[in-house]
C-alpha cells in the first residue's frame, strides 16, 4: 500500500477503536471523544489499563504491534473485570473484536488500582516470553542481527561456519517492509520450514501483498565505503527452496524476504568498473583490497602425476579440496601468494592461474548480451549508477539499465525496435532514483555474485558485518568433532580493521561472567 493508502487505513481502525471503546472509556472517567484522536486516545488508554505511554510507540512500529496489538486487548479486557482464560482467548482470537461485547453488553465497572501480576504461573511465563521476544525484535530488526556465512564466496576471509553480528545501524536500519511475519525469523520458520511471512508468492501485486509498507530506512550514521563487506537481499531472489519446495519454480518475494547475502563492495556509486584477467579495475585504477582480504583464483598445480601429501592441500584450501584429476593436474583455489609458495615445492612443476581469455562471451554473465563479450574473468568496463546521475538510453546501454528502470525503480518499460518508453513516454535517458553496488565475492570463480545478476540496490542493503561471535568448521563429522572444531582464534573478532585480527573472547567472557554473578547476587537479596 501507499502512504496515503496506509493513513486512509489507520483512520478506520481508529474508527473501529471509538466504537468498540468509547464508553468503556466513560467508564474510566474519561471522555468518550478521547476514543475517537488518533495517537492521544492510545495514550489515554495506557492510563486506564495502568501501563507506561511509551507502549504507544511499540504500536507504531511493524512486526512489534503485532504482538503489541493481542497485550492491549487483554489488558484492556482485565481492566474491566474480564480477566478469565476464557476471556483472554475470546480478546485474542476475536482480533480485539471481543471488546465490542464487553463495551455495548456488560456492565461490569472499571478496575481502577487493578493488580498488573499474572494471575498464574502460566501467564506469568506467558507475559515474560512476550516481552523478551518483543525486545528481541527490537535488537534484530534495528540494531545488530546474526547472521551466518553458508558458503565460500568469501573463503579466507570470511569462512564457511563463521557467525557474524551483522550491524544495522550502520548504513541504516531497513524498516520492515512486510508487516504480517513471524518475528526474528528471516524467510522460513525454523523446524516447521514453511514460509515466515504473508505474502501472494505468484503476484507483486495481489490482494496479500497489499499489506506492504512502502520502502523506508532509519538515516545511518556511515555510507558504504569500496571494499566494505555487506550483507543485502539477493536482488534476483525467486527461489522457493528456502523454505523447503525443491520444484524449481519463480516466486516473488519482498525485498526484506529475499535470502540475504554477503560480498564485498567491490564498486560503490559512481564508480566504473572493470576486469581485467581476474583483477578489479575501478575508474581505470587497480583495486587495492584491505591487508585481510584474500582475494583467490583457480590454479591449475602440475606435479607430472605425483601426489601432493594431505597437509600440503590442507594449508592451502581449508575445506580439504584438490584431488588430482584423470589428467595427473590438481585445480588448487590459490591466493597468488600461496600460488607463489606453492610453487617452490619440489614436486611441483608448474603452477598456473586458470583465466578465461579475454573476448570470450559466457551468456550467464551480466549484462546477458552477445553485444558484450565478458566472461567472469575479463568484464566490462560499466558503469555503477549513483542517484541523480542521468545516462543515455539506446540499445547499447538498455541491457544494463533494464532491470533497474523496471524491477528496482518500478517503471513501466517498453521497448518497440530502437524505440524506448518509460511509463508511456519516449525515452532517450534516464536519471536514477537510488545508488547502487557492485558486490563481488573475494573467491572469484567460485561466487555467486554481481558478475551473474547485476547491481544491488540500496534498498536492498542489510548492513555491515561487524564481529564473529562464533566459528566452527561444519564438515568436521559428529558432535564431538564439531566441539573440537571450533576455531577459538576467530571468536570475538572484528571484521574489519587491518592486520591479524584480535579475538575478544575473554573479554566477552569476563562480561558473561560479571553479569551472572550479578543476577545472582540481586536474586538472592530479593
Amino acid at each position: 500500500m501507499t502512504f496515503i493508502e496506509w493513513f486512509i487505513f489507520f483512520l478506520i481502525v481508529q474508527v473501529i477503536h471509538f466504537l468498540g471503546t468509547w464508553k468503556l472509556y466513560v467508564k474510566a472517567g474519561k471522555k468518550a471523544w478521547e476514543a475517537a484522536i488518533p495517537v492521544y486516545n492510545a495514550i489515554v488508554l495506557m492510563q486506564i489499563i495502568n501501563r507506561p505511554k511509551w507502549w504507544v510507540i511499540l504500536l507504531f512500529i511493524p512486526i512489534v504491534n503485532l504482538l503489541m496489538f493481542p497485550i492491549l486487548w487483554i489488558e484492556t479486557c482485565r481492566s474491566f473485570g474480564f480477566n478469565k482464560r476464557t476471556d483472554t482467548l475470546l480478546a485474542v482470537f476475536t482480533l480485539g473484536f471481543y471488546i465490542y461485547y464487553v463495551n455495548y453488553i456488560t456492565k461490569t465497572p472499571y478496575i481502577e488500582n487493578r493488580s498488573l501480576q499474572p494471575n498464574s504461573p502460566l501467564g506469568e511465563w506467558v507475559s515474560s516470553i512476550a516481552f523478551a521476544i518483543i525486545a528481541a525484535t527490537l535488537v534484530h530488526t534495528y540494531f545488530m542481527q546474526p547472521y551466518t556465512i553458508p558458503t565460500s564466496s568469501l573463503e579466507k576471509t570470511l569462512l564457511v561456519g563463521d557467525y557474524l553480528f551483522v550491524s544495522k545501524f550502520h548504513y541504516g536500519a531497513r524498516i520492515p517492509t512486510t508487516t504480517i511475519a513471524a518475528p526474528m525469523a528471516h524467510d522460513t520458520l525454523p523446524i516447521l520450514g514453511s514460509k515466515s511471512f504473508i505474502s501472494d508468492d505468484k503476484n507483486k501485486d495481489g490482494f496479500l501483498n497489499k499489506s506492504s509498507l512502502p520502502y523506508m530506512r532509519i538515516p545511518g550514521f556511515q555510507e558504504i565505503k569500496r571494499n566494505d563487506i555487506v550483507v543485502f537481499s539477493w536482488p534476483s531472489d525467486s527461489l522457493k527452496t528456502m523454505w523447503g519446495d525443491k520444484s524449481g519454480k519463480a516466486t516473488y518475494k519482498p525485498i526484506d524476504k529475499r535470502t540475504n547475502y554477503v560480498k564485498r563492495a567491490t564498486g560503490i556509486a559512481g564508480d566504473t568498473l572493470e576486469v581485467r584477467d581476474g583483477y578489479v579495475f575501478i575508474n581505470g585504477k587497480k583495486t587495492i583490497l584491505p591487508d585481510r582480504a584474500k582475494p583467490q583464483w583457480y590454479f591449475k598445480v602440475d606435479t607430472e602425476g605425483k601426489k601432493l601429501s594431505n597437509e600440503t592441500i590442507r594449508e592451502f584450501n581449508r575445506n580439504g579440496e584438490g584431488q588430482m584429476s584423470n589428467d595427473g593436474i590438481y585445480y588448487l583455489n590459490l591466493t597468488d601468494n600461496e600460488a607463489t609458495s606453492l610453487r617452490k615445492n619440489t614436486i611441483v612443476k608448474s603452477v598456473t592461474k586458470y583465466l578465461t581469455p579475454s573476448g570470450t562471451y559466457d551468456s550467464s554473465v551480466f549484462p546477458h548480451s552477445p553485444k558484450y563479450a565478458w566472461s567472469n574473468d575479463n568484464f566490462g568496463p560499466l558503469y555503477i549508477p549513483k542517484a541523480g546521475a542521468t545516462v543515455a538510453l539506446n540499445e547499447d546501454t538498455i541491457p544494463f539499465y533494464e532491470q533497474i528502470i523496471r524491477r528496482y525503480e518500478n517503471n513501466d518499460l517498453t521497448i518497440f525496435g530502437d524505440d524506448i518508453y518509460i511509463n508511456g513516454k519516449k525515452a532517450e535517458s534516464y536519471t536514477f532514483k537510488q545508488d547502487y553496488y557492485w558486490m563481488m565475492g573475494d573467491n572469484r570463480q567460485k561466487s555467486l555474485d554481481a558478475r551473474s545478476w547485476g547491481y544491488v540496490p540500496f534498498d536492498h542493503v542489510v548492513g555491515k558485518p561487524v564481529m564473529i561471535w562464533l566459528s566452527w568448521n561444519p564438515n568436521a563429522p559428529g558432535f564431538a568433532s564439531k566441539i573440537n572444531s571450533i576455531r577459538w582464534d576467530r571468536m570475538f573478532t572484528t571484521v574489519g580493521g587491518s592486520g591479524k585480527p584480535t579475538s575478544y573472547l575473554w573479554l566477552a567472557i569476563m562480561l558473561i561472567a560479571g553479569y551472572t554473578f550479578y543476577s545472582f547476587k540481586k536474586g538472592k537479596k530479593k
